[in-house]
């Protein structure tokens, strides 16, 4: 078995308030005043009050902005290029800053021995890993693999890679980083799935620290990890490169598919390691979105205050894709309940429709 001994966040420097966002896209997205109403209703139904962003046009004056033309229908409206080039400067710095906060009295930096990067938001050769290897100053000889454009669930993917190179390597020390920059990628077109987007996505990145279970560090003990795809929601959930940006795909069928079916996906991972679901004493759930936390708590027939951490996470921070379950996680890591030697079960759900699913406890 192998265990999270921390947890370590980043967000950019750009904190944008729910509201001030609703105005510069309503200026982009609401033609008329029956246009504006709608975006308002619809922000303050979201269940978030800010965000954060390497980007600060996005609460900014337009005469203030720096990232999108200061003209009225955003031409030249920024290329692909240009939003690589910002990931470039600031996915590695804001990586490492998780990454410091994960192993800050845990480990020295060149103690690691593994390093996963997980992001959908940029990529490039030599990429994210490289950066962070030079930043930290790591070992040449670090063991390096990326997850890239696995989506919102990626995060649960990385320490399913970190699991197998603990139980291979009792003396492995992984340090998993997922670095989302999600506001580059803005759309300008007025269609459902870039309102929905530009409403609920932000930046942020979260750094855990995986060894195995004979380390004497106390930790979240990762107990199992199952997943399933659903195949009639594969085109209900995408995401795609275009010359503009990346594109994301994101109907309001999700919720439903998932409230049908993650009751029935939970029974299945609890089996699979004989745990009952009496035995479960927190959920750590992908805040994807208030629609998706809703969905969740309908199918499992619970409150919503039993998803409080995930509630709280989507409030401050939005949805951040791949780190948003850690920061989850982090907060289930430090409170009462997790020391209680009571497992927690979590799970996220991405592009496929993918649910990906672990459980856990702390030890030690």
């Amino acid at each position: 078995m192998s265990k999270i001994i921390h947890i370590g966040t980043a967000v950019p420097a750009y904190k944008h308030q729910q509201e001030d966002i609703l105005q510069f896209m309503q200026r982009v997205y609401a033609n008329n005043a029956a246009d504006q109403r709608k975006m308002k209703f619809l922000y303050h139904q979201s269940g978030i009050q800010k965000r954060y962003s390497v980007i600060a046009d996005y609460s900014k004056p337009v005469v203030d902005w720096k990232f999108y033309p200061q003209s009225e229908n955003l031409e030249p409206f920024p290329s692909l290029e240009q939003r690589m080039a910002l990931y470039n400067r600031h996915a590695a710095p804001l990586s490492v800053d998780a990454i410091r906060n994960c192993i800050a009295g845990k480990i020295p930096a060149d103690q690691v021995t593994h390093l996963i990067t997980v992001s959908c938001t940029g990529m490039s050769a030599p990429g994210l890993d490289l950066q962070i290897v030079d930043l930290l100053d790591l070992p040449s000889t670090t063991f390096r693999t990326s997850v890239n454009f696995m989506g919102c669930y990626a995060a649960i993917h990385a320490l399913k890679i970190a699991d197998a190179f603990c139980k291979n390597d009792p003396a492995a020390k992984v340090l998993i980083v997922c670095t989302e920059l999600c506001t580059l990628h803005f759309q300008k077109e007025a269609t459902v799935d870039n309102i929905t987007s530009s409403m609920l996505f932000a930046d942020g990145s979260a750094a855990a620290l995986v060894t195995h279970n004979d380390h004497a560090l106390p930790g979240f003990e990762i107990e199992n990890f199952y997943a399933e795809i659903i195949p009639r929601g594969k085109r209900d959930m995408a995401w795609e490169l275009s010359s503009s940006g990346f594109q994301m795909t994101l109907s309001g069928y999700i919720p439903d598919l998932i409230e049908e079916d993650f009751d029935q996906l939970v029974h299945k991972a609890l089996q699979c390691c004989a745990v009952h679901k009496n035995d479960i004493a927190g959920w750590c759930i992908h805040p994807g979105g208030k629609r998706i936390l809703e969905a969740v708590s309908n199918s499992l027939q619970i409150d919503n205050s039993s998803l409080g951490d995930s509630y709280n996470v989507l409030e401050n921070f939005g949805n951040m894709s791949s780190p948003t379950i850690l920061f989850v996680l982090k907060e289930m890591m430090k409170n009462n309940l997790s020391k209680t030697n009571k497992r927690i079960f979590g799970a996220a759900f991405g592009p496929g429709l993918t649910m990906e699913t672990f459980i856990g406890k702390m030890i030690g």
